[in-house]
């Protein structure tokens, strides 16, 4: 006769994975309306499940303030564990998914404006060269503090030692020098000297929320390099627009709307093809500061990364 297996008391006393998943989506989101629209349910489930969920623990998670919603103490002990849960889950999913299935997935890590400027006009190259390779991308800006069980098989970055466990490569150094439209420049032909450029309209990139680059290069510093001062603007001069997203800054310029510093790497490929040009020579060597590929050590026998990293080292060779 076959032995009945005794209650395991841990599985019987575990709330429900389908309220805690509610809990996870609106303590992320700070909302049970936003927590509703991820998850692709009713804003009435989400508070079924959070109410059931407390109930089930004996604590409330959430303090409602309006139609925002806050953790509790309670709450965020309660958060670090399920979300840490929930990604491991998801991770060990997706290795058995893509173990079983044709292509391989490969997550990269990059910034916004890298990944914008840069890596979307070549992927289509490496996609048709390696049609068996899924991409996961993460772009963000805050490189040190991902999300826990969030753990890139790449990084390119501005770091040459960003995580324990990864080999870095060098990719290419800084170079900065002014970009805008022929239409522009056509329009402005004031700004073919330094001093004309520094008395037009400068879009000009801020540091706020960029405390992981080494050194910041604004309009400022990049004109004091050529021995120009920025302070010495004339009082007619149009306005600078500050923005911390470079992204909006090139598109601003892409419209004819001022003159922006141009990272080599970014922008090359539009000074190729003419969208671009450059109202004057000068431009800013950085000979110090570089950009790394960094790659996972455990990934040294991945054919898929391995793959992917050696066509990012060649593009850049």
């Amino acid at each position: 006769m076959a032995k009945h297996a005794d209650p395991d008391m841990t599985l019987l006393k575990m709330p429900s994975l389908r309220a805690v998943r509610s809990f996870v989506a609106a303590a992320k989101y700070q909302s049970f309306t936003r927590a509703a629209e991820a998850l692709c349910v009713s804003q009435a489930a989400i508070s079924r499940q959070i109410r059931e969920l407390e109930a089930h623990l004996g604590a409330e998670l959430f303090k409602r303030t309006g139609r925002a919603v806050e953790l509790t103490v309670e709450g965020s002990i309660f958060f670090d564990a399920a979300q840490l849960s929930f990604v491991n889950i998801y991770q060990a999913a997706e290795r058995i998914r893509s173990h079983h299935t044709s292509k391989r997935v490969v997550t990269l890590c990059c910034s916004p404006a890298f990944s914008a400027l840069w890596l979307s006009s070549h992927l289509p190259t490496f996609f048709s060269q390696n049609p068996d390779i899924d991409l996961n991308l993460i772009t963000t800006q805050n490189f040190l503090s991902m999300e826990p069980g969030a753990r890139p098989d790449i990084f390119i970055t501005k770091m040459a030692k960003i995580h324990d466990g990864y080999r870095s490569y060098p990719l290419c150094h800084d170079v900065v020098y002014p970009v805008c439209t022929p239409l522009y420049l056509e329009s402005h032909p004031e700004i073919r000297t330094l001093e004309g450029l520094r008395d037009s309209v400068l879009l000009n990139l801020s540091p706020y929320g960029r405390s992981q680059v080494a050194e910041h290069v604004d309009w400022g510093v990049w004109l004091n390099f050529q021995h120009v001062d920025i302070e010495k603007r004339s009082p007619e001069s149009p306005h600078i627009f500050n923005a911390n997203d470079y992204n909006l800054l090139i598109g601003m310029v892409l419209t004819h709307q001022g003159v922006a510093l141009g990272w080599n790497h970014l922008v090359s490929s539009f000074v190729a093809n003419g969208t671009l040009v450059r109202p004057v020579e000068q431009e800013l060597v950085l000979s110090e500061s570089m950009h790394y590929l960094t790659f996972r050590e455990d990934r040294e026998n991945d054919d898929a990364c391995c793959r992917l990293r050696d066509w990012l080292l060649s593009r850049f060779d």
